[in-house]
């Protein structure tokens, strides 16, 4: 791609990435949440951060196998985007559904299990957030960034425990989301050992290793 291309690329798939914020921004002024604002806004925010988890994953399998290198581009973004949708998630567990109760979110995530998990994939992007850049790769050397940040599986498949554990009942999403991650997972394994070596100037997204 031209360099003139990419950088268009690159402001549509943002302005892309941006638009579920927009919508349930729109939905909120307009009186779309229904009955329940604060669940809506939870699930919305919580589902588009495994998509964009699942997205970032998919970025090194679809650019192999159409062989389109430069897609991996975009992997950093759609990483950091997928951080962006879990704080969005975690500020309404922790200011709307709670409203900063500290005692009431440490019991439930003593007690409930798929708020555990959840937090758990949470806190696993942290670090993977902070050191997405090209800086840090150098800092931390490229065998050890790699390492970090493979993460995102653990992050991802976690996420997809908590969803799964969230609905009890109508489990066809949580499933299909995992099926999904389990086969990016799974062509990873296999191609482990014929794939080259992970080019580490290309500052990689918040969790997102090759």
């Amino acid at each position: 791609m031209a360099d003139g291309y990419m950088r268009t690329a690159k402001v549509v798939i943002f302005a892309l990435c941006l638009a579920p914020l927009g919508l349930l921004l729109w939905r909120g002024t307009h009186n779309g949440l229904g009955a329940n604002p604060i669940e809506f806004i939870t699930h919305a925010t919580g589902d588009w951060t495994l998509r964009f988890l699942v997205l970032t994953l998919a970025v090194t399998p679809v650019r192999k196998l159409l062989g389109r290198p430069q897609l991996v581009r975009f992997r950093r973004m759609l990483g950091l985007f997928a951080f962006f949708y879990g704080c969005l998630h975690l500020v309404t567990y922790v200011w709307l559904d709670k409203f900063f109760d500290v005692a009431a979110m440490l019991e439930d995530v003593a007690k409930r299990r798929f708020i555990t998990v959840g937090f758990t994939a949470f806190v696993l992007l942290v670090p993977l957030a902070l050191t997405s850049t090209a800086g840090w790769i150098r800092r931390l050397g490229g065998r050890r960034w790699q390492a970090l940040h493979r993460l995102i599986y653990v992050s991802a498949v976690a996420a997809v425990v908590h969803y799964y554990w969230l609905v009890k009942s109508d489990v066809r999403l949580p499933v299909f989301y995992g099926a999904v991650v389990g086969m990016l997972l799974l062509w990873r394994a296999i191609n482990r050992r014929q794939a080259p070596p992970v080019r580490t100037t290309q500052p990689a997204p918040a969790g997102s290793r090759g």
